[in-house]
């Protein structure tokens, strides 16, 4: 059974979704409509969607594309720990990842949420 689209997913999405874009704007039209299929075991917080595909229209994207937005992260030290990474099939937000390239730093779902934050 699906699990509800938790917020820590939501916040990601919307951080690396940016509204310039026409392929973004659909993506996000999509969000509301997510729900959590499965997330990855290790504690990453990589999580893979189902999304009715009749309530919403998939994005304007070539046929090809795969990876729908990234956004490397970076930590108050200025340190480059890891990437997350939104995926699409056919115009749909298919899974989001979280990728970590540090053994010294846990990279999370929620520290990237962290980090994906604008800083002031």
């Amino acid at each position: 059974m699906a699990e509800s689209l938790p917020a820590d997913v939501t916040d990601v999405l919307e951080a690396v979704l940016n509204t310039d874009s026409p392929v973004h704007a659909a993506l996000r039209r999509q969000v509301p409509h997510l729900s959590v299929r499965a997330r990855c075991t290790c504690g990453c917080g990589t999580a893979y969607f189902e999304l009715d595909t009749a309530k919403v229209a998939p994005a304007p994207a070539d046929p090809g594309t795969v990876v729908a937005a990234e956004a490397q992260l970076v930590t108050e030290a200025g340190e480059c720990p890891g990437e997350v990474l939104a995926f699409m099939e056919g115009g749909y937000l298919s899974w989001l990842e979280v990728c970590s390239w540090s053994d010294d730093i846990e990279v999370t779902l929620a520290a990237a949420r962290h980090w994906l934050r604008p800083r002031s």
